[in-house]
């Protein structure tokens, strides 16, 4: 029995040790474009830059494809999405909550 026990406490270290290092993972917040495909959804962040020489203030726009589990987005959704291993070629997000449905 106090073999197990050594087990347990730890992989139980070792899984907050895990939790630990998904505190680093940057978390984004953008718009879903696109919800055309199953489980996957494109969202579209927009970041407002100034330009190094001119200071003239600029829209800058990225798009992410991040997996959505339950199909749960639809288009003009904000969502909050969180980098994750790869889940396929272009697929390196995942969906952590959605902000605000779409009216």
């Amino acid at each position: 029995m106090a073999a197990e026990d050594t087990n347990t406490a730890t992989a139980v270290a070792t899984t907050e040790g895990a939790t630990e290092q998904r505190g680093n993972r940057r978390v984004l917040r953008g718009l879903v474009a696109s919800d055309k495909m199953d489980k996957t959804i494109v969202v579209e962040v927009t970041n407002i830059k100034q330009h190094p020489l001119y200071g003239r203030t600029m829209k800058r726009s990225k798009r992410y494809k991040a997996h959505d589990e339950n199909n749960e987005c639809g288009i003009g959704d904000s969502v909050e999405i969180m980098e994750t291993r790869p889940l396929s070629k272009e697929k390196r997000w995942r969906l952590v909550r959605i902000v605000e449905k779409a009216k």
